[in-house]
């Protein structure tokens, strides 16, 4: 788009971009903010002795669902 300057158009440049941190949606379109309030409920909820059990739980789950995975893809290679 252009100003009009008499019989002839002039062009703006572009914006300037600024050089500030933007923030993503990290994970679910759940920004920083929302996932720091989540980390700080499941905190209260666990409490802090309790939280390292159940991340090696669920490091021990993502591990034998990865595994089930490789036997699967395996499984389906030598079939053919």
């Amino acid at each position: 788009m252009g100003r009009v300057c008499g019989d002839s158009v002039a062009t703006l440049p572009p914006p300037k971009k600024h050089h500030t941190l933007m923030l993503q949606p990290l994970f679910l379109g759940l920004g920083m903010p929302e996932i720091i309030v989540i980390l700080l409920v499941v905190l209260l909820l666990f409490g802090g002795k309790k939280i390292p059990e159940l991340m090696r739980g669920a490091g021990k789950g993502v591990r034998a669902f990865k595994d089930g995975m490789k036997e699967t893809t395996t499984d389906d290679e030598s079939k053919e």
